[in-house]
């Protein structure tokens, strides 16, 4: 699980989790003259637990799960990220229900006074789960929730086009290819202009490419970006995370065919504010 691959929308999601946890412990009635009565909390109302806390809890992340994972499973043809949403909603539904009925239909309870009113862990609950349901529903919607949590680092030290990044999250370090070689093969001394995934050959240099041609490249996303097949399937072979490098080996219009670390290739159609190494 990639954690660079989390949007701020993810970071609203498991703030408001957190809160959630916190309201569980407090106080969920709250009543006039009750004096150092001591009241219950949500660890001892079942339709509460169940229904806001552990829904809501579990919703978030399955959420973030989704988002970290660089494939997302499906269960009944829907992904962990659309069940995560669907909890979310039905916690804070169940929040609202709550807040407007706190002795669940009981009255003349407790010094004889009429119900109990709602206290500060029910309100807290409604807010939590709130939050939580607006940035589940929100977060693939607003584009300023869709940017990264954790944005990429840049490297050392800025490389001309073309070069190789000296470091940083996730680069592949001295076992990776180098530009203009094929993956996983060995680097040949004195042709760093060999065009990618073609073997040197013994009986004659290798020509230096001209100044338009491609060069093979690192680069690094600023969000998650889907990484289509090359043979124009509109179904994504695999998700770009940022903070991770990743080699274009071919430029296709706008587009660039970038290879991941596991070998696989694929067209990267949206290319703007990429990071180049």
């Amino acid at each position: 699980m990639n954690i660079r691959s989390l949007t701020r929308g993810d970071g609203v999601v498991i703030g408001a989790a957190v809160l959630l946890l916190i309201a569980s412990f407090l106080d969920i009635y709250s009543y006039d003259g009750a004096g150092a009565v001591e009241m219950p909390n949500a660890w001892s109302s079942a339709p509460l637990l169940l229904g806001v806390v552990l829904t809501g809890i579990a919703g978030a992340a399955l959420i973030v799960v989704a988002h970290g994972l660089p494939q997302v499973p499906k269960v009944a043809g829907l992904d962990l990220g659309q069940f995560g949403v669907a909890l979310s909603i039905f916690s804070a539904w169940s929040a609202l229900a709550n807040i407007f009925d706190p002795s669940g239909g009981v009255n003349n309870v407790g010094d004889g006074s009429g119900g109990p009113d709602a206290g500060t862990g029910l309100i807290l609950l409604l807010i939590a789960s709130l939050v939580l349901a607006a940035g589940a529903v929100a977060s693939p919607l607003v584009p300023a929730l869709k940017s990264a949590l954790l944005p990429a680092p840049k490297p050392a030290a800025p490389q001309p086009y073309g070069g190789q990044p000296q470091g940083g999250y996730g680069y592949p370090g001295a076992g990776a290819p180098q530009p203009g070689q094929p993956y996983g093969g060995q680097p040949q001394p004195g042709q760093p202009g060999q065009p990618f995934g073609t073997q040197p050959q013994a009986q004659a240099p290798q020509a230096q490419p001209s100044g338009g041609e491609f060069s093979p490249f690192w680069f690094a996303v600023p969000v998650p970006r889907p990484l289509f097949a090359e043979d124009g399937s509109p179904t994504p072979i695999a998700e770009l995370a940022p903070g991770t490098w990743y080699l274009a080996v071919e430029q296709r219009g706008p587009s660039l065919v970038a290879q991941t670390q596991d070998g696989r290739r694929g067209v990267l159609q949206d290319t703007s504010g990429i990071q180049r190494g």
